[in-house]
């Protein structure tokens, strides 16, 4: 939703699964698994998508190789080829009447990593990662320790995949699909976020005003 992910974390998937199997795959094929749902953890995502092309593999060994690619050296890895996808002032607008707050898969490290290089002088109070909850979406966990830390605030959940829309579904939260034209399987996702009960769905997160005004 706020990082467009296509080079960093979706090409760790490649270069992880190229790794292990010596087959390169394409990034609709990683859309198409995460458009059946449950596949939010890449690490996960990348045991599947080799073990589907006749590798087997211990999840520890797929997480130490995609961190390989994705963090590097203290950060260097593809994750700096994510793209800030908010305008420049898009945040600042929002946080001036609204609190800000983040339900993220990535452990606090790559999220902290990522804030600090765009946004750092914007506050995400509470920021749910995933070392935070027990289960990782499409459970509502972390959408529920939100609910708890603000429990007289009107949530909304934006979000660009289907796992988040069916966590937010399951917490009873309005969810805000994003199901941009550059995405892969962009109408499959559209159908999905229809099929969620999505109440609105937008190209890009910069149009998020017109929908919560």
């Amino acid at each position: 939703m706020l990082v467009e992910v296509s080079q960093s974390y979706r090409q760790s998937i490649v270069e992880t699964v190229a790794h292990f199997t010596g087959k390169r795959i394409e990034l609709d094929s990683i859309q198409d698994y995460k458009n059946q749902g449950g596949w939010n953890n890449d690490w996960a995502l990348s045991q599947k998508i080799a073990s589907d092309l006749g590798v087997a593999l211990p999840f520890d060994q797929v997480v130490e190789k995609f961190n390989e690619f994705f963090l590097g050296r203290n950060g260097d890895g593809l994750i700096l080829r994510e793209q800030w996808l908010p305008e420049a002032t898009l945040l600042q607008r929002l946080n001036q009447t609204r609190d800000l707050a983040i339900f993220t898969g990535r452990d606090r490290y790559e999220l902290d990593l990522t804030l600090r290089r765009f946004v750092p002088g914007i506050c995400f109070a509470p920021s749910i990662c995933a070392e935070d909850v027990e289960r990782g979406k499409p459970a509502p966990d972390g959408l529920i320790a939100i609910q708890r830390a603000r429990p007289d605030a009107r949530l909304w959940f934006v979000g660009d995949t289907v796992d988040d829309a069916r966590s937010a579904r399951a917490a009873g939260v309005p969810f805000v699909g994003i199901a941009a034209g550059m995405e892969n399987r962009s109408d499959d996702l559209l159908a999905l976020f229809r099929k969620e009960e999505a109440v609105a769905i937008i190209d890009n997160v910069n149009q998020i005003e017109t929908v919560i005004a």
